[in-house]
């Protein structure tokens, strides 16, 4: 089976048509399961590439999902989480059975379209430097194109300049 034909990768595919998204989702040889991988596997620069990350907040009230779409060659600046959302809270990692259960994806191909509605998405301005992007499309083999605003308006995300950080050399 092509992983064109897996549900997970089905889903983002009717989700990008139902949007009119004209590009096309490409199927991998080699893995896109880190930004570094997918800008070799593509031929981009990692800067172009949309890692999307899970946290959790957590405080007395229970604990929030957020989904952060970072450019491939920064960090995300999680200090900025609950800042950029207006819940406070410690910001945790989610281990990879949680990320499966919250948003439908495996970790590595974690898509952001696709995610329930309820969970806030923060996107990283730093991501516009390009004028095209790529994201997971449902499995760690399957990415999708699309411009900032293609990713913006099909995610409704927050976007933030100060969610993302240069890795220090």
């Amino acid at each position: 089976m092509s992983n064109l034909e897996r549900k997970s990768v089905l889903k983002v595919i009717n989700l990008l048509s139902e949007a009119g998204h004209s590009e096309q989702v490409v199927e991998l040889t080699d893995t896109a399961r880190s930004a570094l991988d997918a800008s070799k596997a593509l031929g981009v620069p990692v800067g172009a590439i949309v890692k999307t990350l899970i946290f959790m907040i957590q405080n007395d009230e229970g604990v929030t999902p957020i989904v952060c779409l970072i450019s491939g060659d920064m960090l995300c600046d999680t200090s900025q989480i609950s800042q950029v959302v207006n819940i406070d809270g410690k910001v945790k990692r989610p281990d990879a059975d949680t990320v499966k259960d919250i948003t439908g994806y495996s970790i590595g191909g974690v898509s952001p379209i696709g995610l329930p509605e309820d969970i806030g998405i923060i996107m990283d301005s730093a991501l516009a430097r390009f004028d095209k992007i790529w994201s997971a499309a449902g499995h760690t083999h399957c990415v999708f194109p699309a411009t900032f605003d293609q990713i913006h308006e099909m995610t409704n995300a927050v976007v933030s300049d100060d969610i993302s950080i240069e890795p220090k050399e």
